[in-house]
């Protein structure tokens, strides 16, 4: 039985890539920002599918120890991890800064996967292929990143910092390929659509298509031998779909890993990934 980690499992998108996966016979490590939820939806799947292979794990993504100690709670579940999602993600209505100093959706949204990532990747490089899938979003394209402005100091709006955001999860994938190349590790990201989520609700005001159709990407690239040996790519319907041109500029996306690994230091697994040249 294959193992999967989906951040941000117990609502939206996220909730509907677990149900999906678990029919299909994956063992689902749900996570969710408290145990409570965590464990609460784990008991609706089981009630739904009694043979489902839920697993609660849980932790608030915008603290950097939490994340760290999500890495544990997978490496005391499992030695193997065949899939990880990077699904969760927050839009927030104003700037706030977290324990850490950091600006909470560039902490949850890209910080948080990063560093779950880079302790993950032992686990991932244990199974026969892992595919690493980030769930990015289309408003990439709008995104402009100051690198290194982790409180985001210079003119913060919501959609701006989103924007940054989902740019970041793209050249994250972009950079994260280039340092899994020759192994049976893959990174690709995706935009879901435009779905109807508590995220886009809040934010944006409106409504969208079903969860089940934001869903199927990211359950394409978690199970299609079609993708298997893609790596770096961003996916739209199931499709590899050019990113805007400055999501695919080499130099900024090392320049992002380069500031995120300088952000990260104190939390980073030792020792940390290469560098590519």
């Amino acid at each position: 039985m294959q193992t999967v980690l989906i951040s941000g499992a117990t609502d939206g998108i996220g909730r509907e890539t677990a149900r999906q996966l678990l029919s299909r016979g994956f063992r689902v490590l749900v996570h969710g920002r408290t145990l409570e939820k965590a464990q609460r939806v784990v008991a609706e799947f089981q009630r739904a599918q009694p043979a489902a292979a839920a697993v609660a794990v849980y932790a608030d993504l915008a603290r950097m120890p939490a994340v760290v100690a999500l890495a544990a709670q997978i490496n005391q579940q499992t030695p193997v991890l065949d899939v990880l999602i990077n699904n969760a993600g927050v839009y927030q209505p104003q700037r706030q800064l977290t324990v850490e100093g950091f600006e909470v959706t560039l902490a949850v949204n890209h910080l948080a996967p990063f560093l779950l990532t880079l302790h993950l990747l032992p686990l991932l490089h244990a199974a026969p292929a892992s595919p690493i899938i980030t769930v990015s979003s289309m408003a990439h394209q709008s995104g402009t990143l100051v690198i290194g402005d982790w409180d985001y100091s210079r003119g913060f709006s919501s959609y701006g910092a989103y924007a940054a955001s989902k740019l970041a999860n793209v050249l994250f994938t972009l950079a994260l390929a280039r340092r899994l190349a020759g192994t049976t590790v893959t990174a690709n990201c995706l935009h879901p659509g435009v779905i109807d989520t508590k995220l886009l609700r809040s934010g944006f005001g409106v409504g969208g298509a079903s969860v089940a159709d934001g869903a199927r990407t990211s359950v394409y690239l978690a199970t299609a031998a079609a993708v298997s040996q893609v790596s770096g790519r961003y996916f739209i319907d199931c499709q590899p779909t050019a990113p805007a041109l400055k999501a695919q500029d080499i130099e900024q996306a090392e320049a992002l890993w380069r500031a995120s690994e300088n952000a990260l230091r104190p939390w980073l697994p030792i020792p940390s990934e290469p560098s590519v040249g």
